[in-house]
This record gives structure tokens, sequence and C-alpha cells, in this order.
């Protein structure tokens, strides 16, 4: 690993700086301010007839990108995570030690720095250097700077060299922990409470996924984890709690794409004494509420589309949409063998024993959901695709439950839950009827969480946004890994290349 000749160069560049007496690796370093904070508080000295303030002394710490080494004098310019700064170095002001770093500094060495304020003859406010320690020692190279990393599958894999040579990388990660914090805030003041609840389940259950088996050595059980943490969190509104949330990670052992990883970010949250409609309604405030503090115009443009999230959002029940979006007869989604036939004459594979609800989501799947690119909520889902929503009073085929699509994308599933513990049971029992005819995604029978409806849990609506998702919308990321700091990737049979200069 530290045999190219790049590395070994580096390494004995370390070494001279052990035997000049500095430590390639300090821990002592101290840091008055960001160079986006030098700058905008020296801004200043372009207007003045000094142009520059040897009075003033700050101290920064940056990586170096950029380095010009001349006989007696050199240029610099190193990047902090608030943005970069020119930095100017003379024999004059260091003596012997500028020679000696002429020989062992190089771009991607952290340093920290000591100076005051100029601006140079180009009219860059820069820093004039009284004081230079190497922090740390780079040994890797980075690659050469008018190519920069391009390699999309590399910089998945070294998301750490993708960010330092990436900058507007981390704007995105940034604008994701504003979101999410954003969203914490949202539902903490309408009295929300956030709970933790457990990753390793005994049963997998709460989503139609395949999941991920682990061994508990301790307890001599296997353990799943989590694909949902759903019944848990209507576990605490049977407890007594009103309103939940939780934000976390939930895990399914199913194929990859642009926007699916096998590891994700959910928000879950249940709402004691409120149906699905609250639900919708509390949607649209919610990405109101984002929308104001991320300070975002209301029309977004994702993948090359303008999506309008004004609201109201549109509403269009299910099997409506199939026949006014996904123009499918109507005569035709009422019927089970003419959907088979329909499916058969548009070549797509599908179950043929599926029931009813099953085959018009094939419909739906296919025929509708790309075409949805404004903000949609679609509602009153076929009951036997919906095995934890409560049924429509008005009519027991369909259920209480909407799912959100936006850019041709499912970001939310919700509905009014299903709190009649007979109901419940007789629905999973259909699930283990279904995973043993072959559907390993069905339900488990959770006897526990069929217990814990015995003792009454409130009517309540909940429901779950991806939190992945919704970031790709809102900073206009198409690829799902481009939202994830650590994706997924296949392994590969050689170790990754250094990258040379």
């Amino acid at each position: 690993m530290f045999s190219n000749r790049y590395i070994e160069q580096r390494v004995e560049k370390g070494e001279l700086l052990r035997e000049s007496g500095r430590n390639p690796y300090e821990n002592r370093v101290a840091r008055d301010s960001f160079t986006a904070d030098f700058l905008d508080k020296f801004n200043y000295l372009k207007d003045s007839e000094e142009r520059r303030d040897e009075s003033q002394s700050c101290r920064l710490i940056g990586r170096i990108k950029f380095l010009r080494l001349m006989g007696k004098a050199s240029f610099m310019r190193i990047e902090d995570s608030k943005g970069s700064l020119q930095i100017y170095l003379s024999r004059n002001n260091l003596g012997d030690w500028f020679n000696t770093l002429k020989k062992v500094v190089e771009v991607g060495d952290i340093v920290e720095v000591e100076g005051y304020p100029f601006v140079t003859k180009t009219d860059e406010l820069s820093l004039h250097v009284s004081d230079f320690k190497v922090v740390t020692k780079a040994v890797a190279p980075l690659p050469e700077k008018f190519h920069g990393l391009q390699d999309k599958e590399l910089r998945y894999r070294q998301r750490y060299l993708d960010m330092i040579m990436n900058p507007d990388v981390k704007e995105v990660f940034q604008k994701r922990s504003q979101i999410v914090s954003a969203i914490r805030h949202f539902l903490e003041s309408r009295e929300f409470l956030e709970v933790e609840t457990p990753m390793l389940h005994p049963i997998a259950g709460g989503a139609n996924a395949r999941p991920f088996i682990t061994h508990h050595n301790a307890l001599g059980v296997d353990r799943f984890l989590r694909i949902a943490p759903e019944l848990y969190l209507k576990r605490l509104l049977v407890g007594g709690f009103d309103a939940v949330f939780e934000i976390n990670r939930n895990f399914r052992n199913e194929g990859m794409d642009h926007t699916h990883n096998p590891e994700f970010t959910m928000l879950e949250f249940y709402w004691a004494y409120h149906r699905y409609e609250d639900l919708m309604e509390l949607t649209e405030e919610m990405f109101g509420y984002l929308f104001e503090t991320l300070k975002l115009e209301q029309k977004l443009q994702f993948d090359g589309k303008e999506i309008d999230f004004s609201a109201p959002f549109q509403k269009i029940a299910y099997l409506e949409s199939l026949v006014s979006i996904g123009g499918v007869s109507e005569e035709i989604i009422h019927s089970r063998d003419k959907i088979i036939e329909f499916l058969d004459s548009n070549n797509i594979d599908f179950n043929r024993d599926a029931s009813l609800g099953y085959l018009q989501a094939e419909l739906f799947d296919n025929f509708v959901e790309d075409k949805l690119i404004n903000p949609t909520f679609i509602t009153e889902f076929p009951i036997d695709i919906s095995p934890l929503a409560r049924r429509s009073d008005r009519d027991h085929n369909i259920a209480d439950r909407f799912e959100l699509f936006i850019a041709g994308t499912e970001v939310s599933n919700g509905f009014s839950e299903l709190n009649d513990p007979i109901d419940q049971y007789e629905r999973f029992k259909k699930q283990i009827d279904a995973k043993n005819s072959g559907d390993d995604e069905a339900h488990e029978m959770d006897e526990d969480y069929i217990r814990a409806l015995m003792y009454g849990m409130p009517p309540a609506a909940g429901q779950g946004i991806g939190i992945d998702r919704l970031v790709m919308l809102l900073t206009n990321q198409i690829s799902i890994r481009d939202v994830l700091l650590f994706p997924a990737m296949k392994p590969l049979n050689n170790e990754i290349e250094i990258i040379g200069e």
C-alpha cells in the first residue's frame, strides 16, 4: 500500500520534518477563525490606501490546494470547511524554515498559518505568513487539479477524497443536515415526541420487504435488521403517547438503483386521534416550513423538470388515476382477467396468481407513477395491498391510505391506522398464506403486536417519509448515492489504486 513512488517520496518528506524537529502529525493546533471570516473581516483593505494591516494577526488551519514555490517567496492556497484563501510566505519572515518547508510541503498537506492581512498587486486579499506549521503530512497525493476526481464510482467509494476535490459535494450533505434538523423542529413544535425503537427485531414487520438476518449469540436466536419501525411506534400509542416520531435507519435486503439503497433513512410519525386527511394537510405544512427555512423557491428544478411545490397538492384516487393518468380503460381495471390480458399485451412481467389489488398495483407502477411530476397525493388504495391500514367506512375494498409522489417517485406513505385486533390478525394470516406461496416480502405474524392492539390503540394516523429521496428532490440529485455519504457498493476484487499526481 505504501509502495507507490509518490507515496514513498512523501513519507520521506515526513521523515525530513521529524529530523528538523517538527512533528508531521502535530496535535497542538489553534485556529482564530475560518477563511470566510478572514475574507469578510478584512475586505475593507481593498479600499484602503495602505492595503495591509500588520497590527492584525490571524491564525488559520486549512489544506493546501495550490502551491507555487519560488526562490525567496511562495504563494499557496489553503482550504477549510468555509472556503479558501491565498497565503504568502517569504524567506524574510520565516528564515531557514522557509528553505526546509520548500522541500517538504506539498499539495494535500494540512497546515496552520499565522500572519496579517494584505492585498496583493492583483487585488486579492491574502494572508502574509509569519508562522507556518505542518499539522498533517498527507502521504497520498491528490488527483491533479485540472481534471480532479471525475470517476463517479471512485467518488462514492472514496467519499473523503470526493469531498476534498469537489467542495460542492459537502454542500449537499450540509443541506441534508439542515433538512433533517428542520423536520425535527417542525414536529417538535407540534408536540410530537422523538423516540428510539429497536434496530434488531425478532420478527421482520411493518413493511413488505426482504430483511437482513443476523444471529444473536447470547440469546441463541436469529434477529432481523429492521425493515420499518412502524409496529413498535404504534405500541407507544397503546402505551399512552399521543404523537411520536423517529428519524433513523431501515434495512432492506433488496436490489439497488438510483432510488434504492439497502440501508436508508426514514422519518415515521404517528398521531393519535387524527385521520389520514390530517396527515396530508400536515405534510403540506411541513413542506411549506422546509421551503421557508431553507429559503427555497416554490418551483424547483429536478432532473430537467420544473416541480411546483405550491400548496395545496393535487389529490386523486388510486383507481381514478389508472384511467385519467395511466390511460387504462375503466372496463379493464375492475377485472382480473382483463388486467392480465392488458399486462400481457404490454409485455409486462407479473405474478399471474396475484389478487385484483396487486394486479391494479402493476397497472399503477407501469402506467401512472412516472407521470406524477408535481406533488400528488394518491388516495384510496386497494385494501389487499395495505395490510396495516384501516378499511374505509365507505368501501371495505379500499384503505384510508395515501402515498405522495413527486417527480415520478414515491416520497411518502401514510394512512389511518388499523386498530381492530381481529381484523389485523386476519390480515396477518393472509400475509402468511402469501409468504407460504412464495412471497418472501410478505408480513410475518406478530402476535405481540396483536396483543398490544387487544389492550386498545386509539384511533390514529401514521406516515413515513423517505429522507434520502426528499433530500434528492431538494438538492437536485438524481441518484440516491449522491445524498448518502457512504452508499452501498459492490466489492472490488482488487484494492483501489492510489491516484498518482
